[in-house]
């Protein structure tokens, strides 16, 4: 895998942790957290979303689904 894959992925799965026990978070919250663009957390959300694993609530806030995760490192 490349190393830039490997960085997406491993930044997706952050960003799923953080909204996972954060609650509901927003877009802006994420861009804090991680001090990344707000488009880059857009796309990141796009993919957590497209696998049912986050949802959005209301324009712009986002909270985990009930789907079932299995968190490894």
């Amino acid at each position: 895998m490349k190393p830039s894959t490997n960085r997406m992925i491993n930044r997706i799965k952050s960003i799923y942790v953080f909204i996972r026990k954060n609650g509901t978070v927003t877009t802006q919250d994420l861009v804090e957290e991680f001090g990344i663009t707000p488009r880059t957390i857009q796309r990141d959300l796009n993919v957590l979303a497209y696998n049912d694993l986050v949802e959005s609530p209301s324009r712009g806030k986002w909270t985990t689904t009930q789907k079932k995760v299995k968190l490894t490192s």
